[in-house]
C-alpha cells in the first residue's frame, strides 16, 4: 500500500509555502511540521480528522490548523495523484474564519501546480 507524502507547491521557482514558513519564528515553524507530520500519521492510519486540525474549504483545497499562542497559523493545502498532499500557502490570522483571498490564491496555486504536472508529462 502506498503511503501519504507532502510537498510543496512550486509554481515558476516560487513556493509560497516555505516563503510562509520563512516569514514565521522557529518555534511557529516547528510546531507547523508537526503538524504536517500529524496529518501524514493518521491519513496513513486512516483515522478521521477532526474539524478543529483539519477541513475542507472550497473546490479540493483543504486547511492545517495549528494554535500558536495568541494566533493561528492556517496551511491550505490539496490532494494530488499518488497519495501526495500538495502544501500552497500559508498565513496566521488571529481569528474568524479563512479568507476568501487565501482561498482563491491556494486554488490558483493548485491550477497551476496541476497544470505544470501536466505539460512535464507530455
Amino acid at each position: 500500500m502506498k503511503k501519504f507524502k507532502f510537498d510543496f507547491a512550486n509554481i515558476n521557482g516560487s513556493v509560497p509555502m516555505i516563503d510562509f514558513l520563512e516569514s514565521i519564528t522557529v518555534l511557529e515553524r516547528v510546531l507547523i511540521y508537526k503538524h504536517i507530520e500529524k496529518l501524514i500519521e493518521y491519513k496513513n492510519n486512516n483515522f478521521r480528522l477532526s474539524d478543529k486540525f483539519t477541513k475542507p474549504l472550497q473546490d479540493g483545497i483543504f486547511e492545517l490548523k495549528v494554535n500558536l499562542k495568541n494566533k493561528t497559523s492556517r496551511s491550505l493545502y490539496f490532494y494530488e495523484k499518488n497519495q501526495m498532499i500538495i502544501f500552497t500557502n500559508g498565513f496566521v490570522k488571529k481569528s474568524g474564519k479563512t479568507p476568501q483571498k487565501e482561498i482563491e490564491k491556494a486554488k490558483n496555486i493548485m491550477e497551476e501546480y496541476t497544470n505544470e504536472q501536466c505539460r512535464t508529462i507530455l
